[in-house]
């Protein structure tokens, strides 16, 4: 799975607890995406989170 570039961001593993309590594994993907951005003043494609596109961490390129 893909890992955000900028952050570090990837898979988190817990535990599906259903109503009746029987427990199976489960993860939680980032919401990662592949867009150009500028990395030292020329544009690349990187792997994303959205949290970073929002916050601001990184610039895209047009």
């Amino acid at each position: 799975m893909a890992k955000c570039e900028i952050c570090g961001k990837g898979v988190t593993f817990g535990i599906a607890v259903s109503h009746s309590h029987r427990r199976s594994n489960r993860t939680w993907k980032p919401n990662v995406k592949k867009v150009k951005i500028m990395v030292d003043g020329k544009p690349q494609r990187k792997n994303v989170c959205t949290s970073c596109l929002r916050s601001g961490k990184v610039t895209r390129a047009i």
